[in-house]
């Protein structure tokens, strides 16, 4: 199996997920999320894909998401609009996102996910 892992370099949770992949067989394709963010258009199919709900995708304790109010914004905002903040701004963004871009979409990392979804 190969899968999609949107991850950040500097992020310890991002680095626990890779080590699992690796360990458990699972080859993966690194796209670093603050340089190249998914599109409006590739997150709204992983956020429907996903089942979860939107405010699940940001990284609500991140900077970035302090600094810009989200925690008013995300209560208040379409579907739509919070999509469009999310691909604008890599750093707001949950990581990791794992994908096999087909029927699979992890946000964050457990292992008792991981071995659901990836094993």
């Amino acid at each position: 199996m190969s899968v999609m892992f949107y991850g950040y370099s500097g992020c310890g949770t991002c680095r626990k997920a890779k080590k699992w992949l690796d360990e458990n067989g699972v080859s993966f394709q690194e796209i670093p999320i603050v340089e190249s963010p998914p599109s409006k258009v590739e997150l709204e199919k992983l956020y429907k894909m996903s089942g979860l709900p939107i405010k699940k995708f940001f990284n609500t304790s991140g900077r970035r998401y302090r600094d810009l109010g989200m925690k008013d914004k995300i209560n208040t905002e379409s579907d739509d609009e919070l999509l469009n903040w999310l691909a604008s701004d890599g750093m707001l963004i949950k990581r990791p996102i794992v994908t096999d871009n087909d029927k699979k979409v992890t946000v964050g990392f457990s292992e008792e996910l991981f071995e659901k979804n990836w094993r």
